[in-house]
């Protein structure tokens, strides 16, 4: 089951953008479809619609990674609209439909100071019976680190020797991560700051989180992604994207 709807998230994705084809968007059960996309309509309609006009612009997609997690599929993907963006999407499954829906996206930046892209890096699972521990394990880092913002404690979550750092913010190098993260601004507020801990996908070593929270005074979703070995983070991709206001909003269900 897990292989085939991992097979439909890429044909939504792919063809349905690439070509504007309504049919692969069938997999939506727009009766009980929940968009979580602030700037997308609600249901099938708002999709077919929204890929229509995207395949105007003879964009190019490239699914990098793909994951499933009980009845969840998440996606790491480039896309060439008009301009070039990283994304992670998130579908919800009901059977064979989908049911819901979550992404965030971000303008493709120039590699980091380590020479790595947003995207770049190893994409193959491994250690499907440790996905358990790899969520737990995460949901701490992100809990104690990120939220509490305890990043003395950086080196208990990372394997600094062999770590590679994939967001254009940072290198691999975690002294600028811990910089970040303890930064406070004229207000005495965190620069960096993680509020909300909303959901935790995993499949092996790969685990991705989806939190909340303000970066340089703006509203934003962080999305997180996690490359573990030998229980220790050896590997970390990432998109932060603003929530618009509410008043912007195409759907009434929330970012998250």
């Amino acid at each position: 089951m897990s292989e085939i709807r991992k097979q439909q998230i890429h044909d939504l994705l792919k063809i349905g953008i690439e070509t504007g084809d309504a049919k692969v968007v069938t997999v939506v059960d727009e009766t009980r479809y929940v968009q979580h996309n602030p700037k997308t309509k609600e249901g099938d309609i708002g999709l077919a619609e929204l890929f229509a006009k995207l395949a105007l612009t003879h964009p190019h997609v490239q699914i990098i990674r793909i994951f499933s997690d009980g009845d969840y599929v998440f996606a790491h993907n480039e896309y060439d609209f008009s301009s070039v963006k990283i994304c992670f999407e998130v579908f919800r499954f009901e059977g064979d439909k989908t049911v819901e829906h979550w992404d965030n996206l971000q303008a493709k930046q120039p590699p980091n100071q380590s020479g790595r892209t947003m995207v770049d890096g190893k994409t193959k699972v491994k250690d499907l019976e440790k996905t358990e521990d790899n969520r737990a394990f995460i949901n701490r880092f992100v809990n104690e680190v990120l939220i509490e913002r305890q990043p003395f404690e950086l080196s208990n979550f990372f394997d600094t020797a062999h770590y590679a750092e994939h967001s254009p913010h940072f290198s691999d190098d975690l002294t600028q991560l811990h910089a970040a993260l303890s930064m406070l601004n004229e207000h005495n507020a965190p620069v960096i700051h993680y509020q909300t801990h909303h959901k935790t996908l995993a499949e092996g070593n790969f685990v991705l989180t989806l939190c909340e929270g303000h970066r340089g005074g703006s509203h934003v979703a962080f999305y997180d992604m996690f490359r573990l070995e030998d229980g220790l983070i050896v590997e970390h991709w990432d998109t932060i994207e603003e929530i618009p206001p509410k008043s912007e909003w195409q759907n009434h269900n929330g970012k998250f």
